[in-house]
Formats: structure tokens, C-alpha cells, sequence
């Protein structure tokens, strides 16, 4: 394993590489088809280098640990508005989520719904192209536009494009309390029904997810204390409909939503796992076309995590629905026969293809991945 300390070293051999490299960060979030190559990691490019509260503003090396940032944050009761997923618990790995691995996958939580995406904070990059060039896009500051996109464009590149360095991101203020309606008893329809009602109220929900292992359907409001109280109480007149809503704070609900976020449902059995991002509303026939054993619904119901046996080809069993999956759990064999990701059209394939080859010529960077 090549494991430089500097972003000079990691240009030095990313330059002299004459073979495939296979980018690691944290090691947490290693799906797709296996990349043969060398590994190179990140870890060693480790730590917060410029942090300013008053700016909602931290740059940090790529290597650096997602809680140590959020460690950092808490002090100033600021957070990663994005609330990056942890891919352990449903991947059955060890190792520490890091920042440049919830970039370079563009990870994104439950407050998706209403804050946006990874890239949506993400105000610059460091990182080095397939050449072994050092490239900076971006600044550190939302007003920044010069020259090319190229901060988005390396969210949701799986280090295909080039290994990230640093980022340097938007941050936002903590929520002083926050509270969870949750509604029991309800069907994919009825869930998806209901938190589209939530959705489309004035009462500023943070997160809306489905989970069937537990029978519940669950609304977040985050603000300021009394707000929180006259919002969950108009909310819980709004859903009355759909049943009577019980409501839970503190650590109760952090802990709900921290497995939401991570999918904890789906964890420790055998079978693959699928994440397919959808219209809210074709979410239930998803459901009823591909009958997982287990799901979870999150973003509205915009985004299904599925448990299926092992081999099963959930996109043929989709074709008419609208959207995108990706085989995040499977076994090698299963790999080779499916791929991970959605098949991008040829249009968008031709862009892609074109993209890489001005990034990384030789083919070097994580080859395969993402097919």
C-alpha cells in the first residue's frame, strides 16, 4: 500500500505509477467492482487546516476523519449540514468514514430533502488528476466562480477523476432541539402519502424516512425551542389523518435518525443491497415490483434502501420507473453479472468517457469502477 503524507508525495507517485492504482480513504465505503490495482491511500493526509466559525467555513485534507470534523464543529455548535452517511454498519467494515470518501462518493443523509446534497457545500478542492498534476478549483466562499465547475464535477467521482486533498466546505449552525413525529402502522402508499403531506406543509421538516423493520413512519422538525414545540403540535394536527402521531426528542431521537441515515435496517443479513433514488410517488410501485425482504424508505420516499437474495437484478424489474439504482452489497460473482451503477445513457456515457480521458489519460485512477 502506498500511503503518502504529503499531496507532493501523492503526486509524486500517482506520476510515476506505471500500473492501475485502487484510491482508499477510510476503507468504509469500498463498493463497486473490485479495482485491481496498487492501493494508494489518503489517510495520512489527515487534519483541519483552516477553520473560521464566523465564516461557516473549514478546509480539511482529504484523510480526515468525518467525526473528528464534526467534533471540531460541535464546539461552535455548527455541524455538517449534509449529515454524510456511515456505510459500516450495512458493509460489515471497519475502518474511519473520511471526508474526501463522503465527497468523492457525494454521500448525503436524511436533511438531503431540505438542505441539499454534499456538493451543495462543497466551496473548493485540492486534488491530483491522473498525470500526477496538482489542481485547485474553487475557494472558500459560496461567490467564488472562476474558471470551471470542477468542485461539483469531483463530487460523485469515486476518485475516477482525480484523488482528492482537501475540501473546503459551507458548514451551518447547530439546531438548538429538535423533535420526531412518528406515525405507526402505515403501508409503503400510506407512508409515502403521509410524509408528502408533511413535505408539502409549512412546518419546515428536516427529514421524513419509512422504516418497516420497526412498523414506523417518522417526521423531523429542528429549530428553535418554541418554534420546534408550535411546529410539531400544528404538524401532529396536519397528520391526523394518518393516526395519531407520538413524539419523541433527546437521545431517543438522535439515535432514530442516526439509523435512518445509515440504513441500520438492512444490516447483518445475507442477500445484496440496492440504493434506488426515485420520484417520492413511484416509490410503493418499486416496492411492489421488486417485494425485497427487507427496506427503508428515506428523503420522502425518494430514496429505497432493498435487501434482495443474492443475484437478484432489481433495474430489469424497474424498467418503466424513472430513476437511478446502484448495487452497493453483493458478492463478486454477482458483481461481474450486474453492474453498480445505473448504466448512464450514451449521450451522458460519451461525456463521461471524455471527462476521464482529460483527468486521467492513462486509465490509472480506480479503472472500472464505476461500470
Amino acid at each position: 500500500m502506498i500511503e503518502p503524507k504529503t499531496e507532493a508525495e501523492l503526486a509524486e507517485a500517482v506520476k510515476s505509477a506505471n500500473a492501475p492504482l485502487r484510491i482508499r480513504g477510510g476503507g468504509t465505503r469500498d463498493y463497486g467492482r473490485p479495482v485491481q490495482g496498487e492501493v494508494i491511500s489518503t489517510s495520512k493526509l489527515s487534519g483541519i487546516t483552516l477553520y473560521e466559525p464566523g465564516a461557516l467555513t473549514i478546509v480539511a485534507q482529504a484523510g480526515t476523519p468525518v467525526a473528528d470534523i464534526e467534533n471540531e464543529l460541535a464546539k461552535n455548535n455548527q455541524r455538517l449540514a449534509f449529515e454524510p452517511m456511515d456505510h459500516r454498519a450495512i458493509l460489515g467494515q471497519d475502518g474511519n468514514p473520511t471526508i474526501g470518501g463522503a465527497i468523492a462518493a457525494n454521500v448525503s443523509g436524511p436533511r438531503r430533502i431540505s438542505v441539499g446534497a454534499a456538493r451543495d457545500f462543497l466551496l473548493g478542492v485540492r486534488f491530483v488528476d491522473g498525470e500526477g498534476r496538482i489542481i485547485k478549483n474553487g475557494g472558500r466562499v459560496m461567490k467564488n466562480v472562476t474558471g470551471y465547475d470542477l468542485v461539483k464535477l469531483m463530487a460523485g467521482s469515486y476518485g475516477t477523476l482525480g484523488i482528492l486533498t482537501e475540501v473546503s466546505l459551507k458548514v451551518m449552525p447547530a439546531d438548538e432541539t429538535a423533535a420526531t413525529l412518528i406515525l405507526n402502522g402505515l403501508d409503503a402508499e400510506q407512508a409515502v402519502a403521509a410524509m408528502s403531506s408533511a413535505l408539502g406543509s409549512p412546518y419546515d421538516v428536516t427529514g421524513a424516512a419509512h422504516v418497516p423493520a420497526s412498523g414506523h413512519t417518522v417526521v423531523r422538525i429542528e429549530g428553535f425551542e418554541k418554534s420546534v414545540a408550535y411546529r410539531t403540535e400544528k404538524l401532529t394536527q396536519h397528520l391526523s389523518a394518518f393516526g395519531t402521531a407520538e413524539i419523541i426528542s433527546g437521545d431517543a431521537h438522535d439515535l432514530l435518525w442516526q439509523d435512518v441515515r445509515d440504513a441500520k435496517a438492512l444490516s447483518g443479513a445475507e442477500g445484496d443491497i440496492w440504493r434506488v433514488s426515485v420520484k417520492p410517488s413511484d416509490g410503493p410501485a418499486v416496492i411492489n415490483s421488486v417485494k425485497p425482504a427487507a427496506y427503508l424508505m428515506d428523503w420522502g420516499g425518494g430514496l429505497i434502501w432493498m435487501k434482495t437474495p443474492a443475484g437478484t437484478d432489481v433495474r430489469s424489474m424497474i424498467p418503466d420507473i424513472a430513476g437511478h439504482s446502484t448495487l452497493i452489497k453483493a458478492s463478486a460473482a454477482t458483481r461481474s453479472a450486474i453492474a453498480t451503477f445505473q448504466p448512464e445513457p450514451k449521450p451522458l456515457a460519451l461525456i463521461s468517457n471524455e471527462l476521464r480521458s482529460k483527468f486521467d489519460p492513462r486509465g490509472i485512477l480506480n479503472p472500472g469502477l464505476m461500470s
